[in-house]
């Protein structure tokens, strides 16, 4: 089995199905014999004798190595005509152009017709011990009988689905139900504020949602339909609001609502897929940003749905048989990519986990050097590899990786290592200059598009050519620092931007900063990420108050706590919160996060240059409070 654990750069651990006696991973995907056995279209390709020649097919002859994995592992309705047109300079790309194909139908239907009774789901429910099996029949019956109610309560090619559940098959299959009758699903994590998912649906301009009554995760009762009815009263373009039971407890019904299984029982299980183009929307994903507005990156169908299966495969050497666990939710590309369509695209068994990996234990978040050391010896007794990749919600899919790679190369503790195929990774200074030499640290950026890379921002293609390609033209921006080591081996520093990771999910500090400001008695804020044991990062605040407020600290931080988790989400509540008279500021009144940053990481002595800062009193003051705050908190 293999596990994926949620993170932005992800742990993954290897480990062989208990059938048979156990051997290396990468040996038994491919052991120096012929390499067609390992990826059958290399026949074609001249010169691939290895893992390093495979990989410089997929970069330096892009059309005949996507054109033939395109060809070759995705049902068609028509062939493509055309491989791609992108041009990252311009800021468009297209994929396997004229080609017309149905995401459900490779996910389900072909996989139907050869292993009907297959498991395709495993759902691991929020109760320890309890499981639920679906074969690719009854997920294929299931997600028909979803796509001929949604059709008839009017959903039409092109609407947009909001769907609001915990991890159940139910909410695959209303992913692919989406996908098979042409409609643009968006997945809201269900862990989200009524806030936070009205924005969502307002700017998706959905008229469906999709929710259950309620959710379980880590033994606690989650109240999702009340918090989509808080939700939809400031929605008003929202029709309907499907409603499945997951629980026996009922819950008010409004005109709006319409109880899903009952409706679902009266359709046929065959509904009818549409035809769709490669480059027709297949879904949008909302990720925060450092502008404060979440932003829906939108992916299409071919290319998305083929590098999620070939990254499946190969990452993760990915066999017919095996059984494939991810712990991610579903309300994130993790799940997403490597829950539901890459495991699904390749016909493979996969595990649905309903709870939290804290739950009923707690897990470890970081991967250090003394984690990955305890998880490979001791989890993994020193035979499965643990992997440490880099990608993105943007870039659909792993781009960097330990694995794939050639028989017995070495993985290194904290580092996603080498690109996958097809991604070509390049380190940029400031000045946009390319840095060719190793041993350096830069921008990271991708030189060439690849099939999985998102199209755009929904309805902002100025943001997502402002955010992504203008920077450094020519490349696609990942907005993440990293450092090629001497050996050529790539490891990921941290965002460029201000954006924090808090438990696997992606905040932008200045959505949070929002959040706070709205507090009566706050004049202005700047949150700071910091490492956390558990969490991976925490978010410290900093506050500066109005004049003539009087208010204490625990009361004010007890009411913001209060607003983030209302606002946001319980997870993005400040760790810390310090208030201080002033902000460091350069004179034409910028912030100087990285003092602040360094303040928070206790590494006072390492502020650097600080010519530009426009009072130096202020992180004096801002140190000696940050000193106070932790007495207070260790109770010293």
């Amino acid at each position: 089995m293999a596990w994926l654990l949620p993170r932005a750069c992800c742990l993954k651990v290897f480990c062989q199905p208990s059938r048979g006696p156990f051997s290396s991973g990468i040996a038994r995907a491919w052991s120096g014999g012929p390499l067609t056995a390992y990826m059958p279209e290399a026949v074609a390709f001249a010169g691939s004798r290895d893992h390093p020649g495979l990989y410089t097919v997929s970069v330096e002859q892009v059309d005949e190595f996507w054109g033939a994995l395109g060809r070759n592992r995705l049902m068609w309705i028509n062939p493509f005509h055309s491989v791609k047109d992108c041009n990252l300079q311009q800021g468009w790309v297209s994929w396997f152009l004229g080609g017309q194909l149905n995401v459900a139908v490779n996910c389900l239907d072909r996989h139907v017709h050869t292993a009907p009774n297959k498991v395709a789901l495993i759902w691991e429910k929020d109760e320890p011990g309890k499981e639920v099996r679906v074969t690719y029949r009854e997920l294929l019956e299931l997600t028909g009988r979803l796509g001929n109610t949604l059709k008839r309560q009017g959903v039409k090619r092109g609407d947009r689905v909001t769907i609001y559940m915990p991890p159940c098959p139910l909410a695959v299959a209303s992913m692919l139900a989406c996908a098979r009758i042409g409609a643009v699903h968006t997945v809201v994590f269900a862990g989200f504020s009524s806030e936070a998912l009205a924005d969502r649906i307002r700017d998706a301009q959905s008229e469906t949602v999709i929710t259950v009554n309620q959710g379980l995760r880590g033994g606690k009762v989650i109240e999702l339909k009340q918090t989509v009815d808080q939700a939809v009263r400031v929605c008003p373009l929202v029709k309907r609001v499907l409603v499945s039971m997951r629980t026996e407890q009922k819950v008010p019904m409004s005109e709006l609502d319409v109880p899903l299984e009952e409706e679902m029982m009266k359709e046929d299980v065959c509904c009818e897929p549409a035809v769709m183009e490669s480059e027709d929307l297949l879904f949008l994903l909302y990720t925060s940003g450092s502008t404060g507005k979440p932003k829906g990156l939108v992916h299409s169908q071919a290319g998305y749905l083929l590098y999620a299966a070939i990254t499946h495969k190969y990452v993760f050497d990915y066999h017919d048989g095996d059984v494939f666990g991810c712990v991610a939710d579903i309300g994130w590309i993790t799940g997403h990519s490597y829950v539901v369509y890459g495991p699904l695209c390749n016909g493979g068994t996969t595990v649905l986990f309903e709870s939290t990996p804290v739950y009923p234990n707690p897990v470890g978040e970081p991967i250090n050097t003394e984690a990955w050391d305890w998880y490979f010896n001791v989890v993994g007794d020193a035979r499965c590899p643990v992997l440490d990749t880099w990608w993105q919600t943007e870039t659909g899919g792993i781009c960097i990786s330990p694995r794939p790679s050639s028989p017995g190369d070495e993985i290194l503790p904290g580092m996603a290592m080498r690109p996958f195929f097809g991604i070509s990774p390049a380190l940029l200074d400031d000045k946009g200059n390319i840095l060719t030499q190793n041993n350096v640290s830069g921008a990271l950026c991708i030189s060439q598009a690849w099939p999985g890379m998102a199209r755009t921002i929904y309805n902002d293609h100025k943001k997502f050519l402002e955010t992504y390609l203008i920077p450094y033209p020519g490349f696609f921006f990942t907005g993440d620092g990293a450092y090629r080591s001497s050996q050529g081996y790539y490891q990921l520093t941290g965002r460029l931007d201000d954006v924090i990771n808090v438990s696997g999910h992606r905040l932008g500090t200045a959505e949070l900063e929002d959040i706070v400001n709205q507090h009566r008695a706050v004049a202005e804020s700047a949150v700071i990420g910091f490492p956390h044991e558990i969490k991976g990062e925490g978010a410290y605040v900093f506050i500066v108050l109005k004049k003539g407020t009087d208010v204490s600290q625990e009361q004010l931080s007890n009411e913001l706590k209060e607003l983030v988790s209302k606002k946001i989400a319980k997870y993005a509540s400040p760790e810390y919160i310090q208030v201080t008279k002033r902000l460091p500021k350069t004179r034409s009144g910028k912030i100087m996060r990285r003092v602040l940053k360094k303040i928070v990481e206790d590494k006072a002595d390492e502020l650097g240059d600080l010519t530009t800062l426009d009072d130096h009193e202020a992180v004096e003051e801002i140190i000696e409070g940050h000193k106070r705050l932790l007495q207070e908190e260790q109770g010293q």
